[in-house]
């Protein structure tokens, strides 16, 4: 039997990942390709698809989704201070899920087992033993990881717009926030991968640059082109599954979530979502976010990182475009914010929505500190 583990990066398309494994998870089984369940909600789907002799459900709920996300937690909730995210609700013990997992096999006797889950690529620093644990549960020298990793420039940006929906208070990556990151692995990806490397020495490894991953056509056609598994034909495509904040955009949640209330915080970066993807706004990648000074930094502390990850996969250069991480964007943050709180003001001419929320734009004011105390690193 052979195991596909997919340990991340975050901000990817491991969502889209797994909702295209979730949604086609009977189509997958009756080829041989198991996408575990690891909860009792999970197996009743399962029974369920195989009483309807299909897949019979879209926008699933998360933990059929993403079930090896919460695995995952559950796994770390073992230690101090770490506890399962709330959306992930009712779930088993540790020992409960791994059973599962190990009944699945047994039952199905599929030929290849996919676990996917951005949330594992924590277990190498926090906890390298869960690794060891992974490997118990299923007792097979015929493994693959799979990872996608970003420029940490385009990744961070990214990161922090990750966090700001998840309602984080944070500084603006602009300041003292960036280098934050530089000891965690949101930067440092070889704190990430080494553990996994030394402690999987047989596994085949798919290290892959986000860029060449967006060239492929999209995580999902990433993977199906790059892992040695033959899918079945027709399955059931999944366009992107975690809109994000435009990056023009991102300072008025940030500020948000500091002055506002949960609820009003929530419908305040919800509207930017929408609102961004119809607004004459800078695109992402011509926003500046971090500074000449923080590029420099980020270009000095990545750089060992960088030879590791070009040592272990055999390339000169594994980010091809290495050095345009130190190059500043075009448009300034604040430039990029001011032309969308000018659209957004005329906008609100027209539209309805909280009186807070209203009333936040239209006092809204840009100050040279231009920046509040984070509470989160």
């Amino acid at each position: 039997m052979k195991a596909i583990f997919y340990i991340g990066h975050h901000k990817v398309g491991s969502t889209s990942l797994q909702k295209f494994f979730s949604e086609n998870s009977h189509a997958l089984l009756k080829s041989g390709i198991l996408y575990p369940a690891v909860e009792s909600h999970g197996l009743a789907h399962m029974t369920r698809n195989a009483l309807a002799g299909k897949d019979t459900q879209t926008d699933l709920p998360i933990n059929l989704r993403e079930p090896h996300n919460a695995l995952a937690f559950r796994m770390l909730s073992q230690l101090e201070g770490v506890t399962v995210p709330p959306y992930h609700k009712e779930l088993p013990a540790t020992p409960q899920m791994k059973f599962a997992l190990r009944n699945q096999i047994a039952e199905l006797e599929p030929h290849t087992v996919i676990l996917c889950s951005e949330v594992m690529s924590n277990f190498g620093v926090l906890a390298p033993d869960m690794i060891d644990q992974l490997m118990r549960m299923f007792d097979t020298s015929d493994l693959d990881l799979y990872c996608t990793l970003r420029r940490p420039d385009d990744y961070l940006a990214s990161w922090h717009g990750q966090r700001l929906k998840f309602n984080h208070k944070m500084r603006p990556l602009r300041g003292a926030a960036t280098a934050n990151y530089f000891e965690g692995i949101h930067f440092d990806y070889e704190k990430m991968l080494r553990p996994w490397v030394e402690k999987c020495p047989h596994a085949t490894l798919h290290i892959r640059s986000y860029s060449d991953v967006v060239a492929s056509g999209g995580s999902v056609e990433d993977f199906v082109a790059q892992v040695p598994v033959t899918f079945p034909k027709k399955l059931k495509t999944t366009a992107s599954a975690n809109p994000s904040i435009p990056r023009a955009l991102m300072e008025f949640a940030r500020i948000g979530n500091h002055n506002l209330s949960p609820e009003d915080a929530h419908f305040l970066r919800q509207f930017l979502i929408r609102a961004g993807s119809s607004m004459d706004i800078p695109p992402n990648g011509e926003v500046e976010l971090f500074g000449a000074e923080n590029r420099a930094l980020m270009m000095d502390a990545f750089a060992p990182i960088h030879a590791y990850l070009s040592q272990i996969t055999g390339k000169d250069a594994f980010f091809a475009d290495i050095a345009d991480m130190a190059n500043v964007r075009p448009v300034s943050e604040r430039e990029a914010n001011e032309q969308g709180l000018r659209q957004i003001l005329m906008a609100l001419q027209h539209i309805t929505i909280p009186d807070n929320i209203r009333a936040f734009f239209e006092t809204f004011e840009f100050s040279d500190e231009y920046q509040l105390p984070e509470t989160h690193i």
